[in-house]
Protein backbone atom coordinates (compact mmCIF):
# COMPACT_ATOMS: atom_id res chain seq x y z
CA UNK A 1 0.00 0.00 0.00
CA UNK A 2 1.85 3.59 -1.06
CA UNK A 3 2.21 6.14 1.28
CA UNK A 4 2.24 9.92 0.85
CA UNK A 5 5.81 10.91 1.05
CA UNK A 6 5.93 13.63 3.49
CA UNK A 7 6.53 16.80 2.25
CA UNK A 8 10.08 18.59 2.04
CA UNK A 9 11.57 21.52 4.16
CA UNK A 10 11.72 23.75 0.80
CA UNK A 11 8.22 22.64 -0.35
CA UNK A 12 6.38 23.41 2.64
CA UNK A 13 4.41 26.59 2.15
CA UNK A 14 5.09 29.10 4.84
CA UNK A 15 2.62 31.36 4.45
CA UNK A 16 -0.19 28.64 5.41
CA UNK A 17 1.80 28.16 8.63
CA UNK A 18 2.04 31.71 9.69
CA UNK A 19 -1.13 32.26 8.50
CA UNK A 20 -2.11 29.65 11.30
CA UNK A 21 -0.25 31.75 13.70
CA UNK A 22 -3.14 33.89 13.87
CA UNK A 23 -5.43 34.31 16.75
CA UNK A 24 -8.62 32.22 16.36
CA UNK A 25 -11.81 32.01 18.32
CA UNK A 26 -11.42 28.27 19.86
CA UNK A 27 -14.58 26.28 20.05
CA UNK A 28 -13.95 26.44 23.96
CA UNK A 29 -14.11 30.33 23.93
CA UNK A 30 -17.06 30.60 21.31
CA UNK A 31 -19.11 28.09 24.17
CA UNK A 32 -18.01 30.32 27.02
CA UNK A 33 -18.82 33.57 25.22
CA UNK A 34 -21.99 32.08 23.97
CA UNK A 35 -23.23 31.95 27.80
CA UNK A 36 -21.09 35.01 29.32
CA UNK A 37 -22.67 37.38 26.74
CA UNK A 38 -26.36 36.71 28.36
CA UNK A 39 -24.62 36.69 31.96
CA UNK A 40 -23.09 40.57 30.99
CA UNK A 41 -26.11 41.69 29.44
CA UNK A 42 -28.63 40.71 32.11
CA UNK A 43 -26.34 42.08 34.99
CA UNK A 44 -25.75 45.75 32.65
CA UNK A 45 -30.07 45.68 32.69
CA UNK A 46 -29.89 44.76 36.51
CA UNK A 47 -27.50 47.85 37.38
CA UNK A 48 -29.92 49.94 34.73
CA UNK A 49 -33.49 49.31 35.07
CA UNK A 50 -34.30 46.70 38.10
CA UNK A 51 -35.04 48.69 41.09
CA UNK A 52 -33.20 48.25 44.50
CA UNK A 53 -36.74 45.87 45.62
CA UNK A 54 -37.94 44.42 42.18
CA UNK A 55 -37.01 41.08 40.63
CA UNK A 56 -34.86 40.77 37.95
CA UNK A 57 -36.79 37.96 36.28
CA UNK A 58 -39.84 40.34 36.74
CA UNK A 59 -38.81 43.71 35.63
CA UNK A 60 -37.43 41.76 32.33
CA UNK A 61 -40.38 39.57 31.27
CA UNK A 62 -42.21 42.67 32.28
CA UNK A 63 -39.62 44.85 29.62
CA UNK A 64 -40.15 42.40 26.34
CA UNK A 65 -43.93 41.70 27.10
CA UNK A 66 -44.03 37.97 28.54
CA UNK A 67 -45.02 38.94 31.57
CA UNK A 68 -47.76 36.20 31.53
CA UNK A 69 -45.16 33.50 30.90
CA UNK A 70 -43.39 34.72 33.96
CA UNK A 71 -46.31 34.79 36.05
CA UNK A 72 -46.63 30.81 34.72
CA UNK A 73 -43.44 30.21 35.29
CA UNK A 74 -43.44 31.46 39.02
CA UNK A 75 -39.51 32.16 38.96
CA UNK A 76 -39.16 33.51 42.22
CA UNK A 77 -34.96 33.41 42.01
CA UNK A 78 -33.47 36.95 41.79
CA UNK A 79 -29.53 36.75 41.12
CA UNK A 80 -27.02 39.54 42.15
CA UNK A 81 -24.17 40.28 40.67
CA UNK A 82 -22.09 37.44 42.62
CA UNK A 83 -24.66 34.63 41.47
CA UNK A 84 -23.86 35.72 38.19
CA UNK A 85 -20.44 35.61 38.83
CA UNK A 86 -20.19 32.80 40.29
CA UNK A 87 -22.57 31.33 37.45
CA UNK A 88 -19.74 32.74 35.06
CA UNK A 89 -16.78 30.84 36.63
CA UNK A 90 -18.87 27.14 36.81
CA UNK A 91 -19.00 27.79 33.02
CA UNK A 92 -15.17 29.23 32.81
CA UNK A 93 -14.73 25.58 34.62
CA UNK A 94 -16.39 23.37 32.12
CA UNK A 95 -15.37 25.00 29.06
CA UNK A 96 -11.44 25.20 29.93
CA UNK A 97 -11.31 22.50 32.36
CA UNK A 98 -13.71 19.76 32.17
CA UNK A 99 -13.92 19.84 28.09
CA UNK A 100 -10.35 19.86 27.86
CA UNK A 101 -10.68 16.40 29.03
CA UNK A 102 -13.14 14.84 26.64
CA UNK A 103 -11.12 16.80 23.47
CA UNK A 104 -7.62 15.36 24.44
CA UNK A 105 -8.54 11.67 25.88
CA UNK A 106 -5.01 10.45 26.07
CA UNK A 107 -4.41 14.01 28.22
CA UNK A 108 -7.10 13.18 30.45
CA UNK A 109 -6.06 9.47 31.01
CA UNK A 110 -2.75 10.56 31.78
CA UNK A 111 -3.93 12.87 34.56
CA UNK A 112 -6.28 10.53 35.64
CA UNK A 113 -3.69 8.12 36.58
CA UNK A 114 -1.29 10.85 38.23
CA UNK A 115 -3.98 11.77 39.87
CA UNK A 116 -5.42 8.27 41.39
CA UNK A 117 -1.94 7.95 42.95
CA UNK A 118 -2.73 10.85 45.17
CA UNK A 119 -5.07 9.45 47.48
CA UNK A 120 -5.19 12.93 49.94
CA UNK A 121 -5.97 14.60 46.18
CA UNK A 122 -8.72 11.84 45.37
CA UNK A 123 -9.93 12.52 48.78
CA UNK A 124 -10.12 16.02 48.28
CA UNK A 125 -12.04 15.94 45.45
CA UNK A 126 -15.01 13.44 47.18
CA UNK A 127 -15.26 15.94 49.69
CA UNK A 128 -15.23 19.23 47.15
CA UNK A 129 -17.39 17.51 45.16
CA UNK A 130 -19.97 16.93 48.08
CA UNK A 131 -19.83 20.37 48.78
CA UNK A 132 -20.51 21.25 45.55
CA UNK A 133 -23.13 19.28 44.83
CA UNK A 134 -24.69 20.41 47.74
CA UNK A 135 -24.24 23.92 47.51
CA UNK A 136 -25.85 23.94 43.93
CA UNK A 137 -28.74 21.70 44.47
CA UNK A 138 -29.09 21.84 48.15
CA UNK A 139 -30.74 25.43 48.35
CA UNK A 140 -33.48 24.50 45.85
CA UNK A 141 -35.02 21.74 48.34
CA UNK A 142 -34.05 23.24 51.73
CA UNK A 143 -34.66 26.77 52.49
CA UNK A 144 -32.68 29.54 53.99
CA UNK A 145 -32.81 28.98 57.65
CA UNK A 146 -35.03 31.42 59.68
CA UNK A 147 -34.87 32.55 62.96
CA UNK A 148 -37.86 30.93 65.53
CA UNK A 149 -37.20 30.95 68.95
CA UNK A 150 -39.54 28.97 70.26
CA UNK A 151 -37.86 26.05 67.86
CA UNK A 152 -34.61 26.74 69.50
CA UNK A 153 -32.05 23.99 71.18
CA UNK A 154 -34.04 21.34 69.34
CA UNK A 155 -31.97 17.95 69.09
CA UNK A 156 -30.78 16.22 66.34
CA UNK A 157 -32.65 12.80 65.09
CA UNK A 158 -31.48 9.78 66.84
CA UNK A 159 -30.69 12.16 69.83
CA UNK A 160 -32.32 13.44 73.31
CA UNK A 161 -32.38 16.81 75.90
CA UNK A 162 -33.78 17.76 78.36
CA UNK A 163 -37.20 19.37 78.53
CA UNK A 164 -36.54 21.87 80.78
CA UNK A 165 -33.75 23.30 78.23
CA UNK A 166 -35.98 23.74 75.07
CA UNK A 167 -39.10 25.96 74.97
CA UNK A 168 -41.13 23.59 72.81
CA UNK A 169 -40.28 20.37 71.73
CA UNK A 170 -40.59 19.71 68.16
CA UNK A 171 -40.26 15.66 68.18
CA UNK A 172 -41.83 12.96 70.62
CA UNK A 173 -41.56 13.36 74.67
CA UNK A 174 -40.55 10.32 76.63
CA UNK A 175 -39.60 10.50 80.50
CA UNK A 176 -39.34 14.45 80.31
CA UNK A 177 -36.73 13.67 77.46
CA UNK A 178 -37.62 15.67 73.81
CA UNK A 179 -36.54 13.36 71.14
CA UNK A 180 -35.63 14.95 67.97
CA UNK A 181 -37.48 15.41 64.55
CA UNK A 182 -36.87 14.77 60.46
CA UNK A 183 -38.37 18.71 60.10
CA UNK A 184 -34.60 19.52 61.51
CA UNK A 185 -32.41 16.58 61.12
CA UNK A 186 -29.01 18.40 62.69
CA UNK A 187 -30.95 20.01 65.11
CA UNK A 188 -31.54 23.81 65.65
CA UNK A 189 -29.40 26.68 67.18
CA UNK A 190 -30.20 28.73 70.23
CA UNK A 191 -31.85 31.13 67.70
CA UNK A 192 -34.31 28.51 66.39
CA UNK A 193 -32.65 28.14 63.03
CA UNK A 194 -31.94 24.76 61.86
CA UNK A 195 -28.40 23.50 61.59
CA UNK A 196 -28.82 21.27 58.43
CA UNK A 197 -30.14 24.22 56.32
CA UNK A 198 -27.19 26.52 57.73
CA UNK A 199 -24.42 23.90 56.76
CA UNK A 200 -26.68 23.28 53.04
CA UNK A 201 -26.72 27.40 52.47
CA UNK A 202 -22.65 27.66 53.85
CA UNK A 203 -21.46 25.68 51.26
CA UNK A 204 -23.17 27.79 48.51
CA UNK A 205 -21.23 31.10 50.12
CA UNK A 206 -18.05 28.31 50.12
CA UNK A 207 -18.67 27.87 46.74
CA UNK A 208 -19.35 31.10 45.62
CA UNK A 209 -15.95 32.18 47.75
CA UNK A 210 -14.10 29.28 46.28
CA UNK A 211 -15.00 29.77 42.36
CA UNK A 212 -14.73 33.71 42.27
CA UNK A 213 -11.59 33.92 44.00
CA UNK A 214 -9.69 31.21 42.34
CA UNK A 215 -10.29 32.32 38.74
CA UNK A 216 -10.05 36.02 39.67
CA UNK A 217 -6.50 34.60 41.49
CA UNK A 218 -5.36 32.36 38.86
CA UNK A 219 -6.28 35.50 35.66
CA UNK A 220 -4.13 37.96 37.63
CA UNK A 221 -1.32 35.43 38.91
CA UNK A 222 -1.04 33.61 35.25
CA UNK A 223 -0.98 37.29 33.71
CA UNK A 224 1.01 38.86 35.93
CA UNK A 225 3.57 35.94 35.99
CA UNK A 226 3.50 35.41 32.12
CA UNK A 227 4.00 38.77 30.97
CA UNK A 228 7.16 39.31 33.59
CA UNK A 229 8.68 35.97 32.32
CA UNK A 230 9.13 37.54 28.78
CA UNK A 231 9.15 41.21 29.42
CA UNK A 232 12.44 40.13 31.38
CA UNK A 233 14.76 43.24 32.38
CA UNK A 234 13.29 46.01 34.21
CA UNK A 235 10.18 45.22 33.62
CA UNK A 236 10.28 41.70 34.78
CA UNK A 237 12.30 43.02 38.31
CA UNK A 238 9.36 45.71 38.95
CA UNK A 239 6.67 43.35 38.46
CA UNK A 240 8.06 40.54 41.02
CA UNK A 241 9.32 43.68 43.58
CA UNK A 242 5.32 44.81 43.41
CA UNK A 243 4.39 41.03 43.94
CA UNK A 244 6.81 40.80 46.81
CA UNK A 245 4.84 43.78 48.26
CA UNK A 246 1.48 41.98 47.52
CA UNK A 247 2.54 39.00 49.26
CA UNK A 248 4.04 40.94 52.33
CA UNK A 249 0.89 42.86 52.64
CA UNK A 250 -0.82 42.24 55.69
CA UNK A 251 -4.21 40.78 54.55
CA UNK A 252 -6.21 40.61 57.59
CA UNK A 253 -5.29 44.21 58.67
CA UNK A 254 -6.95 45.60 55.22
CA UNK A 255 -9.63 43.36 55.54
CA UNK A 256 -10.50 44.83 58.92
CA UNK A 257 -9.87 48.14 58.00
CA UNK A 258 -11.69 48.05 54.85
CA UNK A 259 -14.69 46.39 56.99
CA UNK A 260 -14.83 48.62 59.29
CA UNK A 261 -15.16 51.75 56.28
CA UNK A 262 -17.41 49.76 54.27
CA UNK A 263 -19.22 47.59 56.20
CA UNK A 264 -19.19 43.69 55.89
CA UNK A 265 -20.49 42.02 52.41
CA UNK A 266 -19.28 38.78 50.86
CA UNK A 267 -18.35 40.71 47.68
CA UNK A 268 -16.16 42.86 49.58
CA UNK A 269 -14.47 39.53 51.19
CA UNK A 270 -13.96 38.13 47.68
CA UNK A 271 -12.57 41.43 46.42
CA UNK A 272 -9.67 41.90 49.75
CA UNK A 273 -8.88 38.05 49.87
CA UNK A 274 -8.82 38.05 45.61
CA UNK A 275 -6.69 41.29 45.89
CA UNK A 276 -3.96 40.13 47.81
CA UNK A 277 -3.64 36.01 47.09
CA UNK A 278 -2.69 35.57 43.15
CA UNK A 279 1.31 36.98 44.98
CA UNK A 280 2.15 33.20 45.00
CA UNK A 281 0.37 32.11 41.63
CA UNK A 282 2.28 34.68 39.76
CA UNK A 283 5.68 34.07 40.90
CA UNK A 284 5.36 30.59 40.08
CA UNK A 285 3.85 31.05 36.71
CA UNK A 286 6.68 33.34 36.19
CA UNK A 287 9.14 30.24 37.18
CA UNK A 288 7.24 27.84 34.99
CA UNK A 289 7.05 30.17 32.06
CA UNK A 290 11.03 30.77 32.55
CA UNK A 291 11.64 26.61 32.17
CA UNK A 292 8.88 26.06 29.58
CA UNK A 293 10.50 29.00 27.16
CA UNK A 294 13.90 27.49 26.93
CA UNK A 295 12.47 23.83 25.94
CA UNK A 296 12.94 22.64 22.67
CA UNK A 297 9.30 22.96 21.13
CA UNK A 298 9.30 26.36 21.85
CA UNK A 299 12.34 27.22 20.26
CA UNK A 300 10.79 25.16 17.43
CA UNK A 301 8.24 27.39 17.38
CA UNK A 302 10.07 30.57 17.13
CA UNK A 303 12.29 29.32 14.27
CA UNK A 304 8.78 28.89 12.35
CA UNK A 305 8.35 32.32 12.47
CA UNK A 306 5.57 31.84 15.27
CA UNK A 307 4.91 35.67 17.31
CA UNK A 308 5.80 36.14 20.89
CA UNK A 309 1.88 36.21 21.46
CA UNK A 310 1.64 32.99 19.90
CA UNK A 311 3.99 31.28 21.66
CA UNK A 312 2.42 32.49 24.88
CA UNK A 313 -1.10 32.15 24.27
CA UNK A 314 -0.89 28.72 22.34
CA UNK A 315 2.22 27.05 24.10
CA UNK A 316 3.27 28.43 27.47
CA UNK A 317 -0.02 29.19 29.44
CA UNK A 318 -1.17 25.86 28.52
CA UNK A 319 1.54 24.37 29.65
CA UNK A 320 1.55 26.79 33.02
CA UNK A 321 -1.90 26.31 33.52
CA UNK A 322 -1.59 22.28 33.68
CA UNK A 323 0.68 22.31 36.12
CA UNK A 324 -1.51 24.81 38.09
CA UNK A 325 -4.95 22.27 37.95
CA UNK A 326 -2.70 19.37 38.78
Amino acid sequence: MATKKPDQFDKVNWDDVTSSNQFAISTNLKLLLTAAIPMALVSVFKWQAVGERENTFAVLAETVGLSSVYDTIGIEFDPTYLDLMFLFTIVLFGTHVVLPMFQSPRMAKYYYRRFIQNRPAVVSLVWLAFVFVGGIIGPFFIQQPSQDVLHALQPPVGMTIDMQSVPQCLGTVENGMCHGTWEHPLGTTRGGKGVLAGVVHGMTISMKIAFITTTVVAAFGITFGTVSAFAGGWVDETMMRFTDIILSFPTFIMFLLILYIFGASLAMFIFIFSLFAWGGMARYVRSKALSVSEEEFIKATRISGASRFTIVRRHVIPNTASSIVT
